[in-house]
């Protein structure tokens, strides 16, 4: 069954015609990763699916409802969690201030949730009162997802989770959204190929604001020609 379901996404900023089209959908407990050259439209795709740009044509539905055209704060009301580039985290506040924030707006059982994150991501619990400016990149994007997650369960939109991070820290990352399959479903915007490819079931790629291929993750691994045209891998 399909959770997210986008179709025929045309989004415009300012006079730039970025998204032209794009249709995806995201099935119910499962990763789908979105890739592209840097520039391709990943991020606006998110961000379109989110509210914060508006798209000129084409709708979203989730969960089998139209969300498009409504306010970003009801479309997270409805389950969806946004971890944005840059992670979006307020450096001032402290791990328990930015999460005990999250629970104050989700809906739902917010302890099991909290829970099962401080389980997932043992150092947030390690760095309770610290402030969120002072961890590592690793740490914060700890904290984004499990805000994220805490906030709206259903479905999880991550961009770019491993920019930035060391080796063992993507591995412990990859590790962690591989589990969180099992409460959630996520839609992944994600560079790093040798990552996305462990960890996901189905793929889209974008190409200068299309979807230009899509399918199952193994069929792209094993498609050279097709992650050296547009992923630029050999």
């Amino acid at each position: 069954m399909s959770l997210l379901k986008v179709d025929n996404l045309e989004t415009y900023l300012g006079q730039y015609h970025i998204l032209q089209g794009v249709s995806l959908s995201v099935e119910e407990g499962s990763i789908t990763v979105l890739f592209g050259r840097n520039g391709a439209g990943k991020t606006t795709t998110l961000r379109s699916i989110m509210g914060f740009n508006a798209s000129s044509t084409g709708s979203v539905y989730y969960n089998g409802q139209l969300i498009s055209g409504i306010p970003t704060h009801l479309i997270s009301r409805k389950g969806i969690g946004y971890v944005p580039e840059n992670q979006g985290i307020f450096s001032t506040l402290t791990v328990e201030e930015t999460l005990s924030l999250a629970c104050a707006k989700s809906t739902g059982n917010t302890d099991e949730k909290m829970e099962w994150m401080l389980e997932l991501f043992p150092d947030l619990k390690k760095f309770w009162h610290k402030k969120s400016g002072l961890l590592s990149g690793g740490q914060k994007q700890m904290l984004a997802i499990a805000r994220a997650y805490i906030n709206g369960d259903g479905l999880l939109l991550i961009d770019e989770p491993s920019k930035g991070l060391s080796p063992i820290m993507v591995e412990k990352l990859m590790e962690s959204i591989l589990k969180m399959k099992e409460k959630t479903t996520i839609l992944l915007v994600e560079q790093n190929f040798m990552m996305a490819s462990e960890i996901g079931d189905s793929f889209y790629i974008m190409d200068d604001g299309k979807i230009v291929h899509n399918g199952r993750m193994q069929d792209l691994i094993e498609d050279k020609e097709t992650c050296q045209k547009y992923l630029g891998i050999a």
